[in-house]
């Protein structure tokens, strides 16, 4: 007996269900988007957010952490940004229970409020802010102020003391350059807040930040490819150029990237950091860092 043709239609409706299949795994392989071991940011790109501290004057430029796309990456940073302070400007007031800030003063100059106290700041100037006081800043000239706003999430494990009635503020030139055991001397840093058992930074009050740093590399120097184990760092070029060194291959071969003023990368823990400064005939290179320690299993909420 003849056999009955195959329906017209039925090829086609297989044709729609195979690539409804494969557009289904491309979702699903999407979805499965693991996080990235290092991010990077570009200043002049990135759009002003509404934060804690902003107001009609003041505009926070989320870098890291809150504000950020991905800030479920960070672990114990809670915010790494630029607060934009117009003339006269001025934030909002903040207080955290269990978070810890570093301010750094770019540029201009303004007023620090801490508790009921007002303090003077300068280009260049650093500060350490504790859980439990209530601070904000001002601008006192008529350009622009702009200061890095750095915060950190305390674990709960960890016992906070009463807040000191009086800021430590401390400016970047009277710091003096070192070298560091373990890199070479083509870079000096500058130590310039620490955790409260050390007694080697010109602050040492940190809870959570192993250290705030300034290195200053020299024409053609470096800071060697390094990783820490139980800590994420932050670095932002603050001017000159060269290759910033983010993660590696199995070769063991460094990833390197082009990087200039402005440029911020986050590194997890275990990352491979370094910087390379490729001026070997020009000017140098100065990069501010923080690092700070991740909560280990027994510190976790």
């Amino acid at each position: 007996m003849p056999t009955r043709s195959e329906d017209p239609f039925v090829p086609r409706i297989r044709f729609f269900v195979l690539a409804l299949l494969l557009f289904s795994s491309v979702l699903l392989a999407q979805e499965r988007r693991v996080d990235p071991t290092w991010l990077h940011r570009y200043l002049p790109e990135l759009r002003d957010v509404q934060a804690d501290l902003s107001s009609e004057t003041c505009h926070f430029k989320p870098i890291f952490g809150e504000g950020d796309r991905e800030n479920r990456v960070l672990q114990s940073v809670a915010r790494f940004g630029e607060a934009r302070l117009d003339a006269s400007g001025k934030c909002q007031g903040t207080l955290y229970d269990r978070e810890e800030e570093i301010y750094f003063v770019l540029q201009g100059k303004g007023v620090l409020e801490y508790g009921d106290q007002s303090y003077p700041l300068r280009a260049n100037d650093f500060t350490y802010l504790p859980p439990g006081i209530k601070h904000s800043v001002s601008n006192s000239s008529e350009g622009t102020m702009l200061v890095v706003v750095m915060g950190f999430k305390i674990p709960k494990s960890v016992s906070i003391g009463t807040p000191s009635p009086q800021p430590k503020i401390f400016n970047l030139q009277d710091v003096k350059e070192q070298t560091v055991q373990g890199h070479p001397s083509s870079v000096l840093y500058k130590l310039l807040l620490g955790p409260r058992e050390a007694n080697v930074d010109v602050i040492d009050d940190a809870y959570v930040v192993n250290s705030f740093f300034w290195m200053d590399f020299a024409p053609g120097g470096t800071n060697f490819p390094h990783h820490h184990e139980t800590a994420e760092e932050i670095y932002l070029v603050i001017d000159g150029q060269g290759e910033m060194v983010a993660g590696g291959g199995m070769d063991g071969i460094e990833g390197r990237h082009a990087a200039k003023a402005g440029d911020a990368y986050y590194f997890r823990p275990n990352c491979t950091v370094g910087f390379y400064n490729q001026n070997k005939e020009g000017a140098k290179a100065h990069i501010l860092a923080v690092r700070s320690r991740i909560p280990l299993p027994r510190d976790e909420d």
